[in-house]
């Protein structure tokens, strides 16, 4: 089954870090990459530019609305994304605890919906 990693943490304290120990996560992360995709488990996934870069859409009564930054006020803010193909939920589990991120932001775990909606 696939899922997706939704991979969150607070973006000052990620600047505030210093850089060799952002090296050492990063470095971390492409090793946890590596190992899923020579099992056959990694589809995908990227780090994804500062929340400041952000833009957000809506669409109300035909009208668009494009505002800067993300939509939700949090202190924590997407960081980058997977997209994992494993067994179950625990085993999704197991990927998404090896992920240097979730030591201290949030992994959300999304199955995928593969086909039209039930």
């Amino acid at each position: 089954m696939k899922y997706m990693l939704l991979i969150n943490y607070e973006e000052q304290a990620w600047l505030e870090m210093p850089l060799p120990e952002r090296q050492r996560i990063y470095s971390e992360t492409v090793r946890v990459a590596d190992d899923l995709t020579s099992r056959g488990q990694y589809l995908t996934g990227f780090p994804l530019q500062p929340s400041t870069s952000t833009a957000s859409v809506q669409v109300r009564e035909g009208k668009q609305l494009v505002t800067d930054g993300p939509f939700a006020e949090t202190r924590e803010h997407l960081g980058g994304f997977m997209i994992i193909d494993v067994k179950n939920l625990d085993e999704a589990a197991e990927v998404a605890g090896r992920i240097p991120l979730a030591r201290f932001g949030t992994i959300v775990i999304r199955p995928v919906r593969e086909g039209p909606p039930a």
